[in-house]
């Protein structure tokens, strides 16, 4: 009897490798994070393509292994073609016969004497713009003049070319190549180095929809091509079901996708693991700060009873049953102080925070608006998870104050700066009926606005723990006074008097004011000084971050205001 090894025999199919599949449990690529970057640099998510999407995403290698022809493979195809090629041709001949065809085509020129100066010129110094220019100055482009300067503009381009082909490449072969051969070859080479660099990408980063299918099937087999297409498809299959999955939903028409609630909680959840990971462990770490005592939210640990605890918080039925013990079968049952257990409690107060995102013009300098925007999604992100019972509001901040909704802060775009004028003094009449908020120019920067929206949206708030997180860049530029609006550049002593009148207001109701101060290529002392007179006015404080820090800070700054609070 035969035997036989465990397992059988694997059987290798065309190229195809079942071992080489990635395991079950890899962790699948992640694709909401390039959407979401894309939305917030533009503002929405714009119709992506299956293959953009292949394109946005970086893969490991290995959750393509297997899948039809190696990148090995076709690069050694390539790459033995070009070898081929520079073994089998020489370049001096063909660079002779460039010169020569030049020359005799500049030869039959015959210019006029008012453009003789320029075409000697443009043929001694071989500069093709200027014969392009006595093209031009021929006035007819069917005159025997007009094709000869045609011709000769040809001739040099194509010495030029073939110059660049002898010095770029090695040719070490003796047959010789005509002119238009050796164009050919050029351009057959370059099409190779630009594969090879396609292939060496697309084996790093799994990304095959870089590659050029038309270009690779002028050297590939058939077979070897539709295999590859395979693979490319197969790939987009993959991102297709796993943006499904992280909650890019289809959109009707098939074109593009959608972001669900489920990308947002995904891409938050992300972002948090990114911020809080970067805590070093041996500082400060990540850490509840409830403290334990009297408070609101019971625990399911319990504790002998001390003088001052409240009875509402009273162990019913490990009372009794300590009184039992201690007691026996007396009736009847008198509790002792030291029967009594009451459970834990946890002080668990509420914060309520206001986030001002300055969109004004400047912040689309470096990319800030979309660190911004980052940093809301976070922050969101963390109220949800961890402090579902607190307080929190969004205000975009331009030449006016809008709420906006954790949703619409993917579309917060920096306003287009209208006028460019160094001296701007302009004031509108809001309560105007005929006049909308369209017709005003959106880029200026009212801190005085925003503070007042979030001042009434905290006001209420049955809280002591109010605070106003502002991210701005500079000094404000607008501000109202009763219905009229003022818009002075540069910033304006009164608009700044009008905005820490209304931090006063905010003072007055307990809120505190935080600003971020954000670096911009117009930020001076004065900004920086303005920024601790109003956080000073609050008994806040300003944080000086560069503007890809922005969401650590802002998160660091929100946890650790709770421990303080709490302890």
């Amino acid at each position: 009897m035969t035997s036989h090894r465990i397992g059988g025999v694997i059987h290798a199919y065309q190229k195809y490798d079942p071992t080489a599949f990635p395991p079950p449990t890899q962790a699948p690529p992640d694709l909401v994070t390039p959407a979401f970057e894309q939305a917030m640099m533009y503002g929405n998510f714009r119709q992506l393509t299956d293959e953009e999407l292949a394109n946005a995403v970086r893969l490991d290698p290995s959750q393509i292994a297997g899948l039809g022809p190696s990148i090995d493979f076709l690069r050694a195809l390539l790459e033995e073609r070009k070898r081929k090629i520079l073994e089998t041709y020489e370049t001096r001949g063909v660079n002779k016969k460039a010169r020569k065809a030049f020359h005799k085509a500049a030869g039959r020129v015959r210019p006029p004497a008012k453009m003789e100066k320029l075409f000697r010129t443009a043929v001694n110094q071989e500069q093709p713009f200027m014969i392009e220019r006595l093209w031009y100055q021929t006035g007819d482009d069917n005159s025997d003049l007009a094709r000869d300067l045609l011709a000769t503009g040809a001739a040099m381009s194509d010495k030029h070319n073939i110059e660049e082909l002898s010095t770029k490449y090695e040719f070490t072969g003796n047959e010789s190549m005509t002119v238009p051969q050796a164009l050919e070859i050029k351009e057959e080479l370059e099409k190779i180095d630009e594969l090879l660099e396609q292939l060496d990408q697309a084996e790093k980063t799994a990304q095959i929809g870089i590659i050029d299918m038309d270009l690779l099937s002028e050297f590939a087999q058939p077979g070897d091509m539709q295999q590859l297409e395979e693979m490319r498809t197969q790939v987009e299959n993959l991102l297709r079901e796993q943006a499904e999955r992280q909650g890019l939903e289809r959109r009707a028409d098939g074109k593009g996708f959608n972001l669900t609630p489920q990308a947002y909680k995904i891409f938050q959840g992300r972002l948090l693991e990114r911020i809080f990971s970067e805590l070093a462990p041996s500082r400060s770490g990540r850490h509840e700060g409830d403290v334990v005592g009297e408070g609101a939210v019971e625990l399911q640990q319990t504790k002998p009873y001390e003088f001052g605890d409240s009875v509402a918080n009273l162990d019913l039925p490990q009372t009794i049953i300590n009184a039992l013990i201690r007691h026996g079968d007396e009736r009847p049952l008198r509790l002792h102080s030291d029967d009594i257990v009451v459970h834990k409690t946890r002080n668990h107060p509420k914060c309520a925070t206001a986030v001002i995102m300055d969109m004004s013009g400047s912040m689309r300098y470096d990319g800030q608006y979309i660190n911004v925007k980052r940093m809301a999604l976070a922050l969101q992100g963390l109220i949800n998870s961890e402090y579902p019972g607190d307080f929190l509001r969004f205000i975009e901040m331009y030449t006016f104050a809008k709420l906006r909704s954790p949703g619409e802060i993917i579309e917060c775009m920096p306003k287009q700066v209208t006028i460019h004028d160094p001296w701007v003094r302009l004031k509108c009449d809001m309560s105007n009926p005929e006049i909308s908020e369209q017709q005003i120019h959106p880029h200026f920067t009212n801190i005085q606005h925003a503070l007042q929206l979030a001042r009434q949206n905290l006001v209420n708030c049955d809280t002591p723990n109010r605070q106003i997180v502002l991210i701005t860049d500079g000094l404000p530029t607008a501000h109202f006074e009763e219905e009229t609006l003022y818009m002075l550049y540069p910033p304006d002593p009164q608009t700044e008097a009008a905005t820490m009148r209304e931090a006063a207001l905010c003072q007055k109701e307990g809120i505190t004011i935080n600003i971020f101060l954000i670096p911009s290529w117009s930020q001076s002392e004065e900004d920086i000084r303005f920024a601790y007179r109003m956080a000073q006015s609050t008994r806040g404080r300003v944080f000086f971050t560069s503007g890809k820090d922005l969401d650590r800070f802002v998160l660091w700054d929100y946890v650790q205001n709770r421990r303080d609070i709490i302890t």
